[in-house]
């Protein structure tokens, strides 16, 4: 075995080491990260069908409300939906055209 094979194992068995030390964390980020993409979607697939607040989305979805105003801040930044027209204190969130599934 040379010098760069010997490197190559070496790396390869600290790797192994480092998902073995943290796999409780990675299976933790990866079940949060499954459940924020069927949160979006929830929230995406209600909005298909008529502009609604936040109250209405979070009643319909079961998310809290204040999951849900976070998503709608993420999905306006990146443009996945628009404000509408305000109802009472509230805006009336418009899924766009462009919003990718």
């Amino acid at each position: 075995m040379n010098r760069e094979d010997e490197i190559m194992n070496k790396k390869k068995e600290a790797m192994k080491q480092l998902r073995g030390d943290r796999k409780e964390w990675i299976t933790m980020a990866s079940t949060m990260v499954k459940e924020q993409r069927k949160e979006r979607k929830a929230i995406k697939k209600y909005l298909e069908n008529q502009p609604a607040t936040v109250p209405e989305i979070a009643d319909a979805t079961g998310i809290p409300s204040d999951k849900v105003l976070w998503y709608l801040a993420t999905l306006k930044k990146y443009g996945d939906i628009v404000e509408g027209e305000k109802d009472g204190s509230f805006f009336r969130y418009v899924l766009t055209e462009s919003a990718p599934e």
